[in-house]
Order: C-alpha cells, then structure tokens, then sequence
C-alpha cells in the first residue's frame, strides 16, 4: 500500500515543481499561479466526501482503481491540452478529484487489514509515505521537463496512478459490501458529534494550511532566494533538489513524530510540534538572503517539522473513530485538511501581491507567515484541551 501510495502521486507536484516555467509562458500573476495550485485541492475537497464515505458501503479498492484512471486522464489532457489559467485549473481541479479517491480510500482498505497496536504504525508509514510521494513527483517532473519539455513530464506522470491502480485491486483480499447503518453517505452529523476526533480534524486542518501552502511555493520561493546568492548556489544544490530532499526527509519526521506520540501522548507531542512549526515557518520567507547552504537547512528543518505532527494527527482519527463510520469520519478528516489545502495557496500568492510581488524579500517573508500565524492559534488550543496529568498516588507508611 506504501508503494502504491507512492506510485500514485508522481503527478502531485508536476505543477508546483514547474510553475517557475509555466507562470511567465502564460503570463499569470502570483494569485493566478496560485488559483491553479488551489483548483487541485478545490477538486479533491468536492470528490472526497462521497468517495471516502463510500469506503463504508463498498469495497475501498474499487474506489481507489477508478480514482487512479481518474488520475491519468487528468495528467494527459494537462499535458497537451492545457493552455493558461482555465484550462490548467480545469485539469488540476480533475487532478484532485481522482487524489481524492486514492489518499484516504488507500488508507481505508489499508486498516480494514490491520488492527491493534502495528495499526497506529501503519497509519503513520502510509501517511509519511506521502512525502516520499511528494519527492519523486517533484524529482521527475524537474528531470522530465528538463529534458523533453513541460508537456512529457505531465504525460509521462500518467503512468504511476496506473500502476498504482493495478497494485491495489490485485494486491489486496477483497472486501465484501458494507450496510452498517442507515444514514445518508454524505450526513456529517454523527463525526462532527463525536467529541474525541474533533481536535485531531481541525488540527489536521491547520497543518494541511501550514503543509500545501509551503509546498505550493517552495519552488518559487528558492528560486527567489537562490537569485540573490547566485555565488553560493552555483555549486551547490538546485532548488528543485533542496525542495525534494525536504520532502524526502518528512516522512522520517512523520514516522518517528507517532512513534513520540505513541510513548508521550497524541496531544502533548501535535501541540508542541506544531508551535515550533509554526515559528520556522513565519521566520522562513525573511530568511531569503541566507547563504544558500543555510537557507537549504532551514528548508529541510521547516518541512520536517510540519510534518512532524502529521500521522499522530491521522493515527489519532482513525483511533478514537467509529468503525461503522470510519470512511465517513476520514472523508471529514481530509476534506477540511485539502479544502485548507485549496485556500492556502491562494492567500499565500495573494499576500505576495499585495505585500508587493515575488521580487521582493518582504513580500515572500510576509506571505510564509500568513501560513504559520494558524498553527500558533492551534497549538494553543490543542494545548488548553491537554488534561492535567495524574498526580502520583501518595506512599502509606506502615500498612499491611
């Protein structure tokens, strides 16, 4: 399920890895370049309410083949049909909507096979699998495009949800059709009245904000940076490389963040994590002017410690969930992370313009900010709702 999960992003950060080349091709402005970045989390928000609950009805492998063709047909069209801002919007927001179908419904049919205490570690391998998802999508797409052009790295993205498809529906046991309960797929009510998950899915929310934002951008924003060292960055790593190697690092973090949790508690750790987060992430857009070697450090230090928090945040809905209504309760769980995932793009491209566009030191300072001011605010109320621990039961002295 991890190398599928893998297999099935190589077409997640094509756009984002390229949007250097592709944004003066079509003359979009910074919140232009960042509405396309959004359309793709704009889809997966629409798709993953019905298609993560369905995962209680149905069996989740079904979901997840049709999703991955989904998938593929997206990043074909993107790559020969796609001309500007509406049409790449169209196709990323296509994009989405088959992620949708593999992210959450993948982690489904994983659980539905794992129980007990490997299921919190197997929640937190597959979820940090996405970073290593994540690298080679930013990896291939800069070697692709670099040799053959923009468009073959799109088209040749196609062919890892493909294999990734075919993994799943021939690599998993079958699961038989749900009816569990009665209600509707898309009635919310009973997660959102389940007091035990709810600090885990706004949470999860606030770190999608913090993580989609940054990876949205880095790209661009080291571009920026490396443009005003160019002495220190000509020997050393591009920023397609220090970006990768960021999101290379991650699941690390991610893994050894739930196995943290796991020895000191879901809610200590995601809180402290998050604060700190979220304090590299405001320094990070001021640190422009660093030395490339150390400006690559903060970047690598600044996506491991957002992903820090990452599978406690996962592992800890699909905990405390229902299992009669864990699709449900997971759809819930990653709609509000990828619909913050939709915005944050475009606040941050946003505060870029008016702070006064991407030539700018300020403006980039200013615009990592907006995403870290969020995980500050959360860190605070996830630490309010951490109960006191137990004192110590007293020694009696002289009983038998």
């Amino acid at each position: 399920m991890c190398l599928a999960h893998v297999a099935s992003m190589t077409g997640f950060s094509t756009y984002a890895t390229l949007l250097p080349r592709l944004q003066p091709e079509w003359g979009l402005n910074n919140s232009e370049a960042g509405f396309i970045s959004g359309a793709f989390f704009a889809g997966y928000m629409a798709a993953v309410p019905l298609l993560t609950s369905l995962t209680d009805r149905i069996d989740a492998r079904r979901i997840y083949l049709g999703s991955c063709l989904v998938v593929v047909a997206a990043l074909l069209a993107m790559a020969w049909l796609a001309q500007g801002l509406l049409t790449a919007s169209l196709f990323q927001l296509l994009a989405g909507a088959g992620i949708a179908g593999t992210y959450m419904p993948g982690l489904r049919a994983l659980t539905d096979n794992v129980s007990g205490p490997a299921q919190s570690r197997a929640v937190a391998f597959y979820t940090g699998a996405f970073g290593f998802g994540t690298s080679l999508s930013i990896l291939s797409a800069g070697a692709v495009a670099g040799a053959f052009g923009w468009r073959w790295a799109f088209a040749l993205a196609g062919l890892g949800p493909l294999v990734s498809g075919l993994m799943v529906v021939f690599g998993l046991p079958a699961r038989p059709s749900r009816h569990v309960h009665d209600t509707h797929v898309l009635d919310f009510r009973p997660v959102l009245r389940t007091r035990a998950v709810r600090p885990y899915i706004f949470g999860y929310a606030v770190h999608c904000f913090e993580l989609f934002g940054s990876r949205s951008w880095i790209v661009a924003f080291l571009v920026f940076a490396q443009g005003l060292s160019p002495a220190d960055a000509a020997a050393a790593l591009s920023p397609v490389a220090v970006a990768a190697i960021a999101n290379l690092l991650s699941p690390v973090s991610s893994v050894l963040g739930n196995e943290t949790a796991m020895r000191m508690g879901r809610e200590r750790l995601i809180w402290r994590v998050m604060l700190v987060s979220a304090v590299v992430t405001c320094v990070l857009g001021f640190a422009a002017s660093l030395p490339w070697p150390a400006l690559a450090l903060l970047a690598w230090a600044h996506m491991c410690l957002i992903m820090g928090d990452s599978s406690a945040l996962t592992a800890g809905v699909v905990a405390k969930s229902d299992e009669r209504i864990r699709g449900a309760t997971m759809a819930v769980h990653s709609m509000l992370g990828f619909g913050a995932g939709f915005v944050a793009p475009l606040v941050f491209g946003a505060v870029l313009d008016l702070a006064g566009g991407n030539a700018r030191a300020p403006a980039w300072g200013f615009a990592f900010a907006s995403l870290g001011v969020g995980g500050a605010a959360m860190s605070w109320f996830i630490r309010r709702s951490v109960p006191a621990p137990a004192p110590a039961p007293a020694r009696r002295e002289g009983v038998r």
